[in-house]
């Protein structure tokens, strides 16, 4: 009897496991289900049900704390890994096996298997799913922000140590050094204290005992290599906790000259760089190496440090190599952060800042606001506007202009070398005439508003005439062709864009073809971004070289995000433009705002900086005057910086104001790099 009831109880025990393994069974297969619905819905992964040398094993990522260390042991058990790919911040990740075999020995024992996260001491399970294959773009190499230098190994070891001894953090915060133990960070001021209140320092309060000694043999070294221009009078110590970081910043413009340098001290750390546009770079400072923030990449670009206790790094620079942290998923890790300790070195600035980047610049905030004209909101004041803001400046800046205009555009070229042998071509706003000469089987002839430009052309012996766009002295249906570039977006009413088109239109015999180019709002169309926001190098010759070289933002508690009152796509005719992706907002201040170089436009209506080089200084409602950032020679003497008024179109709007003509059709219409083009028929 009681061996009865045991085996009766064996049975119901046996019928519990079982269950518990189906209920198991089940739980995984939903999971497994669900990762690759995720993968499919988000990624556009597809799994399938067959075996295959590849698998993606949902919850061992980056992003969810799997250090590839610790995931490559666990995959390694189960045959020879041939790839193993961790894309940034994802919950997943790839492994590639010798054979299929290999893979399935894996997907059998570690599908729905609970693993203990070594880094975080959390347990997670995991679940795989076989894929064909992985393809996965390695982002490219991202190049540093301007004006920006990292050197590693600056000091030795014994001299780290040193400079880390010399800064007493055990004592209360005292006045002398004015200590402050923050949120996020300890930090400690010598020389003058930046306050943290206003982002600024007092300049009339200097603290007592300026730098440390032990700072000085470093200083020099920093000013014979050339890293710095002059003597730091300002040192900043922060200490950073594994966990602690600081928010994304520009230094005050006003606080402080151009060159800022920092030195990472007992540990490395990945540092966040971010330009107004969006565009990021994750930099490895490497222990013991020094930061060397100058130019563009201390004015604009904002830096700082997340708060976390891991750094997703290159595998490769475990051993402390600086470089960009990019997407190359064959070779992210997760590296633990240590204590580190920064000394950052700065001159305290005794006059205004003139930087070339007035959107973020505390210095020149008032001066643009009284410089800055409003919105024309008749005739007399749109002309009076051009005049001063395009007629003025063209005359101002010809030569340093000419000098950046030789690359003909190639759908330019193609459209004029599509012209029958012996046709009859006005360009309507040559500038230098770098078309003029495209086609020696046309007959050209070229015009434009500013003489200066004018008589560039005909030193290049081209022919050519001065005079304005709206009123062109060439006789009715005269000519085959016509082409108008980056020109019409100089006129700041809809009314006087639509006649600068009527005008092109009259010139035309009936059947005879026009080309116009406008600049566009849309910089990045179809996820690709133009040329212009392409460029991030520090050249200021490149930053000239393009027609229309200046795409701005302000940033959020700047100028607003805004479309001057008045604007043409407030316009009847640019209806059908709203439709399509013209995403600005009008705003009650109508005053245009100054942008920034080379990021996405917020504003159709607005100011765009040429900074002349080897001009003389001007007096005019046009033009400002700034100091070149550093300290060379010609860092002393003033540069010019002129405003140029634009309105740039949205898609489909210069389409629309063709289009309202009735003597004209629309041939063709395109984007290319930045502006939006179209081809207009006489009728």
């Amino acid at each position: 009897m009681a061996a009865s009831s045991q085996i009766t109880s064996m049975k119901v025990k046996t019928s519990e496991d079982h269950l518990k393994i189906h209920k198991m069974k089940k739980k995984v297969l939903r999971k497994q289900v669900r990762a690759q619905h995720t993968l499919m819905r988000h990624e556009g992964i597809e799994c399938v049900s067959h075996a295959t040398q590849s698998l993606v094993i949902a919850n061992a990522g980056l992003g969810n704390g799997m250090s590839r260390h610790q995931l490559l042991r666990i995959v390694e058990e189960y045959g020879l890994v041939e790839t193993l790919l961790m894309p940034l911040n994802k919950p997943y990740s790839f492994v590639k096996y010798g054979t299929t075999e290999e893979a399935k020995k894996a997907f059998d024992a570690l599908n729905g298997k609970e693993v203990t996260l070594e880094d975080f001491g959390q347990n997670i399970f995991l679940y795989l799913n076989f894929v064909e294959k992985v393809l996965w773009q390695n982002a490219v190499p991202t190049s540093l922000p301007p004006g920006l230098m990292v050197i590693e190994k600056i000091i030795s070891p014994e001299e780290e140590k040193r400079m880390l001894e010399c800064i007493d953090w055990m004592g209360d915060e005292d006045t002398q050094n004015a200590q402050k133990t923050l949120k996020h960070r300890r930090v400690k001021h010598f020389g003058y204290e930046f306050c943290y209140d206003n982002n600024n320092v007092d300049k009339d309060k200097p603290l007592p005992g300026g730098l440390p000694e032990i700072c000085d043999l470093f200083l020099e070294k920093c000013l014979k290599q050339g890293y710095i221009k002059h003597k730091p009078d300002q040192l900043t110590v922060n200490q950073y906790e594994p966990g602690q970081g600081i928010p994304p910043h520009i230094d005050t413009h006003s606080a402080f000259e151009d060159e800022i340098i920092s030195l990472s001290l007992g540990a490395e750390i990945v540092m966040d760089f971010k330009h107004p546009d969006g565009h990021t770079v994750a930099l490895m400072l490497p222990r013991c190496s020094l930061l060397v923030m100058a130019g563009e990449s201390r004015y604009l670009w904002t830096h700082g440090i997340t708060p976390r206790k891991y750094d997703v790094i290159q595998a490769s620079e475990l051993g402390q190599k600086v470089g960009t942290i990019t997407a190359d998923v064959g070779g992210l890790t997760l590296n633990r952060r240590e204590t580190r300790t920064s000394f950052t070195f700065r001159k305290v600035r005794r006059s205004p800042c003139n930087c070339i980047y007035p959107s973020v610049c505390d210095s020149q905030k008032g001066q643009q606001r009284q410089v800055q004209p409003s919105f024309p909101h008749n005739e007399m004041e749109a002309s009076k506007l051009e005049q001063e803001y395009v007629h003025k400046v063209y005359e101002e800046i010809a030569a340093h202009f000419s000098s950046t205009r030789h690359s003909p555009w190639p759908r330019i070229v193609e459209f004029l070398r599509s012209l029958p042998k012996g046709s009859i071509v006005a360009d309507i706003g040559c500038g230098n005439g770098k078309y003029l000469g495209v086609n020696k089987d046309l007959y050209m002839v070229g015009c434009d508003r500013s003489k200066n430009l004018v008589d560039i052309c005909v030193e290049k012996n081209f022919q050519a005439f001065i005079c304005d766009a709206l009123s062109v002295p060439i006789r009715t249906g005269s000519c085959d062709a016509c082409i108008s570039i980056a020109v019409i977006h100089h006129f700041s009413t809809a009314e006087r864009r639509l006649a600068t088109i009527r005008e092109l239109a009259r010139l035309l015999r009936p059947g005879g073809t026009a080309l116009i180019y406008v600049w566009a709002m849309e910089q990045e169309y179809k996820k690709q971004k133009s040329k212009y926001l392409k460029e991030k190098n520090g050249s200021k010759d490149k930053e000239e070289e393009i027609d229309t070289e200046t795409a701005q933002r302000p940033p959020s508690d700047q100028t607003p995000t805004s479309i001057s009152q008045g604007s043409a796509c407030s316009d009847r005719l640019l209806n059908d433009s709203k439709d399509r992706g013209c995403d600005v907002k009008p705003v009650a201040d109508s005053r245009l705002p100054v942008h920034t170089n080379r990021t996405s436009f917020h504003s159709q209506d607005l100011l765009v900086p040429w900074h002349l080089k080897g001009g003389t200084k001007k007096k005019g409602e046009g033009v400002d005057t700034v100091l070149f950032a550093g300290g060379s020679k010609e860092s002393q003497e003033l540069s010019p910086v002129f405003h140029r008024y634009y309105h740039v179109f949205c898609e489909g709007e210069l389409e629309a104001a063709c289009s309202s003509l009735d003597c004209v059709r629309v041939q063709k219409s395109y984007y290319d790099q930045g502006n939006w083009c179209v081809v207009l028929e006489k009728l």
